[in-house]
C-alpha cells in the first residue's frame, strides 16, 4: 500500500498528525472552508459532514495503488497527487497568510505547486529528493488536471507547455512523461467518476501523445472553447450553433471574446450551466469588455457557491437568484455590454462585479452581488417555502425586482410537475378530435404532451406552445432539440397573443387546464382571482383566430345549484387539521364549513370540492395548490360569460362537464362525501370541456 494511503488510514483511525512528516495531509484535514467544484455534488449538507477534498485525494491514490507502474513513476505520481489539492486546505488564518505571500489559493494547481515548492525548498535534499525530481513534481502539480480542462475548453493548449519542457530539458524521457501523464489523468479523472474516465480516455491519450512529442494542439477558437463549456446544456438539448447565429443577428460580437483566448476558466460549468446561451455569452462579453489583458485566470467560484442550496437534502438551483440574474442580464443590451457602458437601467439590489484580490493581479473574479436586503429576502423565501408565508415572501421579492409570479410557479417540483403534465396524455388526446386547421396554439403547454400528440397525429398541423414561464420554455426548447421535434415554443403572455402571432392566422387555440391558473395568479386591475383575467385571455385568443377557427377549453367547473350542501367525513386523523389550515390559507374566497364532530363537517359543495382538489395532491404540492382556484364558474355561468365576452360571432359547439377520472380513487380511503341526510353520494363534476367556433363576420 502507498505510504500516503497508510497515513490517511492512520489519521482516519484517530492517530494524531505530525505536520513535519505529512504536511500535505495536515493542510487538507485542517481545512475550515469547503473548496470544491459543486458540479457533481448531490447534497451541500453532506459537504459539511465530511472532508470532500480528502475523500477525493484518497480515491485518486487508491486508483494509483492499483495501477501496474514502475516504482519511479508511481513515486512521482504519488508525490504529485498528495500535494495537488493542498491549496484547498489550511485554516482560514493559514489561507490568509498564503494569499498575502502571493500564493494563488484560488487557482488550486498553481497554489498547490507553490506550497509544494515552499515545503521542498525547506527540506534537506535527501528528504525532498533531488532538484530534478522536485522540478518534475512541481511541474506536474502546476499542470494538475489541465488536460481534462483542455478537453472541456476551460484552458488553452499553451498551458501544457511546461510538460513538454520536462522532455526538452532532459528531466524525463518521452516514454516516462507519457506513462506519468497517463497514470495521473487516470487517477485524477477516475476519482471524479470511473465512467467519465472511460468516456474521455481516448481523447486524453491523444493529448498526452502531442504533449510528449513537444507539439501542442492548435489553438481552439473561442467559439469552440465556449461550446465545450456548454457540453451539459447541449446534451440537454441546447442548439448551440443556431442560438449563436441568432444572437449575432441581435448584436452579439463574437470577435470581442478573442480577448479571453489566453485565459483559463474556473468553475464555469458549475456556475452557469443552467443559464441560457444568451445569458452565458452576456456574462463572457461583460468580462471581455473589461479588457482583461493581464489576466491569466477567470474564476466563477463565487457565482457557483451562491447559486445552489439544498432542498429536501438534495442540491437545487437557487431559482430566486437565477430568475433575478436572468432579468438583470435580459435588460443589458449588447451595445451596452460591448461598449463597457454602465447599464442604463438595472436594479439597485443587484449588480455584476469583476474583482481582483490583493497580491493576485493575474486572477479576475466574476460575481453577482445582491444587496443585503435582497439576500435577506431570498433567505426568507427559502425559509418560507413550506409555510403559508411563502406567497407573501415571494410577492415581496417580485416587488423588489419587478418580477412576475409566473416565472416561479412550481419551481421546486418543476421536473415532477412537467412529468405529471405529460402523464395526462389520455385526457388531452380527446382535445385532438376538435382541433381544426393548420396553426394550433397550446397555451401553457407544460411538459409538451399535447404538442407531441398534435405533431404525431396531425402531420399537417403546426403546433406552437406559448408559456410565460422561463423554466417551462427552457425545458421545452431543450427537449425539442434533443428529440428532433418540429413543434415550436414561444415565451409570451396569454393575455396579449397578438404580440406574438398575427391576428387572423390561428386556426385553433387550446386552454387545457390553464385558465384557472390565469384566474388565480395573474392580477388584472390590481386584483387576482378575477373573472376579467379569463375574459382577457379568451378575448386575446378570439382576436388571433381566423374565421372558422376554434377555442378549446378544458378546465375546472363548479356545481349547480351553488347553495347545495355536502357533509364530508374524514377517514384520516389529520383531515380536519388540513381543512382548518386550507380555509386559513386559501385566498380565492372564504371557505365555509360547519363542524359536526371531531372528523365531520357540513359545507357548500363547491367549497368542499375546492378543498378536496388540494387535499388530493398532498403535502408536497400544498403550497402551490392552495393558491389556485380550480372551479370559477358553474356551467350556466360559464356559458353566459362566454356569450357576453365574445359576442354573437362566438358559437358554443360543445359544452359538457364530468368528474375527472382519478379523484374518486384518490379520495376513497381518505374521505366520505354525503348528502345532508348522511347518505353517501358520488363526487360532483370537476371538469368542463368547451369548444367555441368563431363564425365569419
Amino acid at each position: 500500500m502507498l505510504k500516503s494511503l497508510q497515513a490517511i488510514e492512520a489519521f482516519r483511525g484517530g492517530e494524531q498528525l505530525n505536520g513535519t512528516e505529512v504536511p500535505w495531509l495536515e493542510y487538507i484535514v485542517q481545512a475550515e472552508q469547503t473548496v470544491v467544484n459543486l458540479e457533481r455534488v448531490e447534497s451541500l449538507q453532506s459537504l459539511a459532514q465530511q472532508n470532500p477534498v480528502l475523500d477525493y485525494v484518497e480515491r485518486s491514490l487508491r486508483v494509483l495503488d492499483s495501477l501496474p507502474l514502475s516504482y519511479w513513476i508511481k513515486e512521482l505520481a504519488e508525490e504529485t497527487l498528495v500535494w495537488s489539492e493542498t491549496a484547498k486546505g489550511g485554516t482560514v488564518r493559514q489561507r490568509r497568510g498564503w494569499q498575502a505571500e502571493g500564493i494563488n489559493i484560488f487557482v488550486h494547481n498553481i497554489g498547490s505547486a507553490e506550497l509544494y515548492r515552499r515545503y521542498a525548498d525547506g527540506m534537506k535534499q535527501e528528504a525532498a529528493g533531488s532538484a530534478e525530481k522536485r522540478q518534475v513534481v512541481h511541474t506536474l502539480i502546476e499542470t494538475h488536471g489541465l488536460i481534462g480542462q483542455q478537453i472541456r475548453g476551460e484552458v488553452p493548449p499553451a498551458v501544457n507547455l511546461p510538460l513538454s519542457g520536462l522532455v526538452e530539458h532532459g528531466l524525463l524521457t518521452t516514454d516516462e512523461l507519457e506513462r506519468l501523464l497517463f497514470a495521473l489523468n487516470h487517477c485524477i479523472i477516475s476519482a471524479v467518476s470511473p465512467e467519465l474516465w472511460q468516456e474521455v480516455r481516448p481523447r486524453v491519450m491523444e493529448l498526452i501523445a502531442l504533449i510528449a512529442s513537444g507539439k501542442l494542439e492548435l489553438e481552439v477558437p473561442m467559439k469552440e472553447r465556449l461550446r465545450r463549456m456548454r457540453a451539459g446544456s447541449i446534451e440537454r438539448g441546447e442548439d448551440y450553433g443556431a442560438e449563436w447565429e441568432r444572437l449575432v443577428q441581435e448584436g452579439f460580437l463574437p470577435g470581442a471574446l478573442e480577448l479571453l483566448q489566453p485565459v483559463t476558466f474556473w468553475y464555469v460549468e458549475s456556475a452557469l450551466q443552467t443559464f441560457s446561451l444568451e445569458q452565458f455569452l452576456k456574462v463572457m462579453s461583460l468580462v471581455a469588455a473589461s479588457r482583461p489583458q493581464e489576466v491569466s485566470h477567470l474564476s466563477f467560484e463565487a457565482v457557483m457557491n451562491s447559486i445552489y442550496y439544498d432542498y429536501k437534502g438534495s442540491k437545487k438551483i437557487n431559482v430566486y437568484k437565477k430568475r433575478i440574474i436572468e432579468k438583470y442580464l435580459s435588460e443589458l443590451t449588447w451595445e451596452e455590454i460591448h461598449s463597457g457602458a454602465k447599464p442604463s437601467g438595472g436594479n439597485p439590489h443587484l449588480a455584476h462585479r469583476l474583482l481582483r484580490k490583493e497580491h493576485l493581479p493575474d486572477t479576475l473574479f466574476f460575481q453577482f452581488e445582491f444587496s443585503p436586503a435582497a439576500e435577506k429576502l431570498i433567505e426568507f423565501c427559502i425559509e418560507a417555502e413550506k409555510s403559508a408565508l411563502y406567497e407573501r415572501a415571494v410577492l415581496l421579492l417580485f416587488d423588489l425586482f419587478g418580477l412576475r409570479r409566473d416565472a416561479f410557479d412550481r419551481f421546486h417540483n418543476e421536473d415532477t410537475y412537467l412529468s405529471q403534465m405529460n402523464d395526462t396524455a389520455d385526457y388531452k388526446a380527446v382535445i385532438l378530435d376538435y382541433v381544426t386547421g393548420r396553426k394550433v396554439l397550446d397555451i401553457g403547454p407544460g411538459g409538451g404532451v399535447l404538442l407531441d400528440l398534435i405533431e404525431e397525429r396531425m402531420p399537417e398541423a403546426v403546433p406552437v406552445g406559448i408559456d410565460i414561464s422561463s423554466n417551462v420554455i427552457e425545458a421545452l426548447r431543450q427537449r425539442k432539440q434533443r428529440e428532433g421535434r418540429r413543434w415550436e415554443v414561444l415565451q409570451g403572455d396569454a393575455l396579449n397573443l397578438k404580440d406574438y402571432v398575427e391576428p387572423g392566422t390561428v386556426d385553433t387555440v387550446i386552454f387545457s387546464s390553464i385558465l384557472h391558473e390565469l384566474y388565480s395568479y395573474v392580477p388584472l386591475d390590481g386584483r387576482k382571482f378575477n373573472h376579467d383575467t379569463v375574459a382577457a385571455a379568451l378575448t386575446s385568443a378570439f382576436g388571433v383566430l381566423a374565421d372558422g377557427g376554434t377555442i378549446i377549453i378544458r378546465d375546472g367547473i363548479m356545481s349547480e345549484p351553488e347553495n347545495q350542501l355536502r357533509r364530508v367525513r374524514f377517514l384520516e386523523a389529520d383531515g380536519m387539521a388540513w381543512l382548518e389550515r386550507y380555509a386559513g390559507d386559501f385566498a380565492g374566497r372564504s371557505i365555509q364549513y360547519e363542524p359536526l364532530g371531531a372528523d365531520e363537517v357540513r359545507m357548500p359543495v363547491n367549497d368542499a370540492m375546492e378543498f378536496l382538489y388540494t387535499y388530493t395532491w398532498g403535502e408536497e404540492a400544498y403550497i402551490h395548490e392552495v393558491q389556485e382556484q380550480f372551479g370559477y364558474f358553474t356551467p350556466s355561468q360559464y356559458r353566459a360569460f362566454i356569450e357576453q365576452t365574445l359576442g354573437d360571432r362566438a358559437k358554443i359547439e360543445v359544452f359538457r362537464h364530468y368528474l375527472q377520472e382519478g379523484y374518486t380513487e384518490a379520495l376513497e380511503n381518505r374521505v366520505v362525501m354525503m348528502d345532508d341526510n348522511g347518505q353517501s353520494v358520488p363526487l360532483p363534476d370537476s371538469t368542463c370541456f368547451i369548444v367555441i367556433r368563431k363564425e365569419a363576420s
